[in-house]
């Protein structure tokens, strides 16, 4: 990375960090922060909260779980100790805490009033051109996901582009927790900026668990904020 692209990369995304197994630099936005806590485990801090020294990574679960013996040497030397436990479930905990992280962002701009749900209001919205991100759940029925699909296209004037809303790898009962609301199998986000914190959320968490085959692929955090349907197929998006 050069010193144009580290400034750049502070300025978009907070200061640039060092992944401890890859070592390659990202803004740490980015990048995931492992804590050690005072009984020396290693623990997830994806919010980048807990207080102390912490350490980086931007590798994916898979890769995660496939370098345990590396993983202890480099938190070794990041915290400067041995005296460290990492537990087996690490790679779950992170999972959990970013998708956490999703659904509380979610739930934060459906209280600040930027999340539409049911299918009609979020139909409507579609073809008036007022949606910025289309989420289904992933048992929600094919139909359903075709006709918002459409109010999509239509409301963007992309007919016939094959654009679709995305597809999460969690169903309509987590959905409904996340927002206090019963059978929420849509969310639809109506303002541009709730779009690109919701999308950066999603990016981070499908990054990190890799293609769920429960779920379609989703889009990355700055093509999801940059319009409703990315401007992609299903087919075409590929992961983060």
């Amino acid at each position: 990375m050069t010193d144009g692209q580290r400034a750049e990369g502070a300025g978009k995304g907070g200061a640039v960090r060092t992944c401890i197994l890859s070592r390659e630099e990202s803004p740490r936005d980015g990048l995931i922060r492992l804590a050690l806590s005072p009984q020396g485990e290693i623990l997830p801090d994806v919010r980048a909260k807990a207080p102390g020294r912490g350490a980086w990574i931007g590798v994916n679960r898979t890769e995660l779980d496939a370098s345990a013996k590396k993983l202890r040497g480099a938190l070794s030397r990041a915290f400067k100790t041995n005296e460290l436990r990492i537990p087996e479930d690490l790679g779950a905990r992170i999972a959990a805490q970013l998708e956490r992280a999703f659904l509380d962002r979610l739930g934060l701009e459906a209280k600040a009033g930027y999340v539409v749900i049911g299918g009609e209001r979020i139909e409507k919205a579609g073809r008036m051109g007022k949606l910025h991100l289309l989420l289904h759940a992933a048992d929600a029925g094919a139909d359903g996901n075709r006709k918002l699909d459409q109010a999509l296209r239509v409301g963007t004037d992309r007919e016939g582009s094959g654009d679709t809303g995305f597809t999460l790898p969690v169903q309509r009962t987590i959905l409904s927790v996340a927002l206090g609301r019963e059978n929420v199998v849509h969310v639809g986000l109506t303002d541009p900026r709730a779009a690109g914190r919701v999308s950066e959320a999603l990016a981070r968490w499908l990054h990190f668990i890799g293609p769920d085959p429960a779920s379609e692929p989703c889009e990355t955090a700055s093509q999801g904020a940059s319009g409703a349907g990315g401007g992609r197929t299903n087919e075409e998006q590929t992961g983060i």
